[in-house]
């Protein structure tokens, strides 16, 4: 038998909750695409604006810095660019002592990032644990039908019949866990790059103010703070 033969079979067997869980399956492999190209387009993004402002800050060009930063809409430029928008007085001057201003400023941004990094992320976890229970519950389901079939059996059959419709019972347990696993795993992968980017932000801010704090200091040498 072809693989479609087998596959469309393993799915009529295991009944209604088959399609169910494979609804949930394509909602979190949608989700987990999603996330993954916003991710990675955030982390492209946030590498290259800082790549343009680091020489700037460098330098001490604070105030091409800031527009630079704030022209753009990634989670860096929004950091930077409002806190670097709190170092000017109302001249348009640069003041080092409004530092730690810069500093909160760049927290209370940070803390706003943060959430639209990890938008929709945990759905991921939920929708294994959902794909998972539906199994077991078409399974518990299946099981409880099986019985009842049998229960006026003719006795010489009872035992194929039973262990045929528990077979079939299982399909349900056995597709929720194909579908719950790979959830599981995206949804780590896509942490783990939440992550990244989170702490590249953080470093990116303690590297903003200590050329704020030291603008006389030469930072040719240093790293720049951006997952490559």
């Amino acid at each position: 038998m072809d693989t479609f033969g087998i596959v469309l079979r393993f799915f009529q067997n295991g009944g209604i909750f088959m399609y169910i869980i494979l609804g949930v399956l394509v909602l979190g492999l949608a989700i987990a695409l999603e996330r993954w190209l916003f991710l990675t387009s955030a982390k492209i993004s946030n590498r290259r604006l800082w790549d343009r402002i680091f020489p700037l800050m460098q330098g001490a060009d604070f105030r091409n810095a800031q527009k630079t930063a704030a022209a753009s809409s990634t989670p860096i430029g929004s950091m930077i660019g409002f806190g670097l928008g709190c170092m000017f007085t109302a001249q348009g001057t640069a003041d080092r002592r409004m530092l730690p201003a810069v500093e909160m400023a760049m927290e209370e941004s940070l803390m706003e990032a943060v959430p639209r990094l990890e938008k929709r992320t945990p759905y991921l976890a939920i929708l294994a644990n959902v794909a998972t229970l539906l199994g077991l519950l078409g399974t518990i389901i299946g099981l409880i039908d099986a019985f009842s079939a049998v229960a006026n059996a003719d006795p010489a059959e009872k035992g194929n019949l039973l262990s045929a419709s528990i077979s079939v019972a299982m399909n349900t347990t056995a597709f929720g866990l194909i579908a719950a696993i790979p959830l599981l795993l995206v949804h780590a992968l896509l942490q783990n790059k939440t992550t990244e980017i989170v702490d590249s932000l953080e470093m990116a801010a303690i590297k903003v103010l200590n050329l704020i704090r030291q603008p006389e200091t030469s930072h040719s040498g240093d790293t720049v703070p951006m997952n490559r």
